[in-house]
């Protein structure tokens, strides 16, 4: 028993080294990178700016990942795709639009058709997630549901390859997001600004729902127990297909909030999206929705600020090419020293 208690001790003695090891690296970098003054006060702004809209589309898919294990305890690895099933299938939409002229004549109702479509097709797809992959599954070890979910993962990617193909498409111009707006000392894309807006905008009205309506409170209660929620009257099973409908609502909005930001889709967009929103999820307390929220936009300002801010003292080539090891890093960073994340609560054991 004592050698045991050893080999645990001398682990977390590695694990605190590496994790400490990497903080003063980043403080270290961070300190050279502002002594030399290669990057205008402008140049920040434009970054933080850039990664609180990047960040606001993390928070809306990690509140997907966090709702759903709130309930079932379980880590929804699909959840990506549902993202990208939306985002992929409004393009239709959204081209269609724009064939008929309707984009140039009434680019708002173009723009709330294409929106409506990307978000009622992920909430189609998570609610049959649910119904035929998982809930079955529901008594069974949690391993099982974590490798079915990463098996739908690929099924719904390699799905979206053979419908739509594996080409790169590109979104419509909608002629609403051009230009840039000042408020104050602060100047930004209007795109950006939307994207900031309607995000908050959503997580508030999730926020309220979950807290001031009785669907949400029945949401709360089955998270806290089951059994005790069903002999209470309520439908667990109905609670749990709206929470998933909800988490694939949130993923829909997402997807086209990303192409005003990235002009951009295809069958394999949802994947490092949705890892990262997991990341989020996980950095500000899986679980817990106001950190789900926190940790993605935490994440989406360090994935922009944190190449230049790291790396470019150290005299490193395009750093924001590693934005995507900046992002992991801080995964591995709050496992090592915060596994709850920020707002999180320790399991018992």
């Amino acid at each position: 028993m004592p050698r045991r208690r050893f080999r645990l001790d001398v682990v977390k003695l590695f694990l605190w080294t590496l994790g400490g090891s990497i903080l003063l690296l980043a403080a270290w970098g961070s300190v050279l990178t502002l002594a030399q003054g290669r990057i205008s006060p402008e140049s920040w702004q434009n970054l933080i700016l850039a990664g609180i809209a990047l960040g606001s589309v993390y928070a809306l898919i990690a509140l997907g990942y966090t709702l759903v294990y709130g309930i079932l305890f379980m880590i929804n690895f699909a959840h990506g795709e549902v993202f990208m099933w939306g985002a992929f299938t409004a393009w239709f939409t959204a081209t269609g639009l724009d064939d008929a002229g309707m984009i140039d004549a009434n680019p708002v109702l173009a723009f709330l058709l294409t929106l409506a479509t990307a978000m009622l097709v992920s909430m189609i797809i998570a609610v049959l997630l649910e119904r035929i992959a998982y809930r079955p599954l529901r008594g069974a070890p949690r391993l099982v549901p974590l490798i079915t979910a990463i098996g739908a993962s690929l099924f719904l990617q390699y799905t979206a390859r053979g419908f739509y193909g594996s080409g790169v498409r590109a979104y419509p111009n909608f002629g609403l997001f051009s230009g840039t707006v000042t408020i104050g000392p602060v100047t930004t894309t209007v795109s950006r600004l939307m994207v900031i807006l309607a995000a908050v905008g959503l997580m508030l009205v999730l926020y309220f729902f979950i807290n001031r309506t009785r669907t949400g409170r029945a949401m709360r209660a089955v998270s806290e127990d089951k059994d005790v929620a069903a002999m209470m009257g309520i439908d667990v099973d109905r609670i749990i297909v709206t929470t998933f409908a909800i988490g694939g609502l949130l993923a829909g909005a997402a997807g086209i909030l990303y192409t005003q930001l990235f002009n951009q889709v295809h069958f394999f967009m949802g994947f490092l999206p949705g890892i990262k929103a997991f990341t989020a999820a996980v950095l500000g307390g899986i679980g817990n929705i106001i950190g789900a929220a926190m940790g993605g936009l935490i994440l989406g300002i360090l994935e922009q600020v944190g190449p230049n801010l790291f790396l470019t003292g150290f005299g490193i080539p395009s750093p924001n090419q590693l934005q995507d090891v900046i992002a992991f890093t801080v995964l591995v960073l709050v496992l090592i020293f915060r596994p709850q994340g920020l707002l999180g609560r320790k399991e018992g054991v």
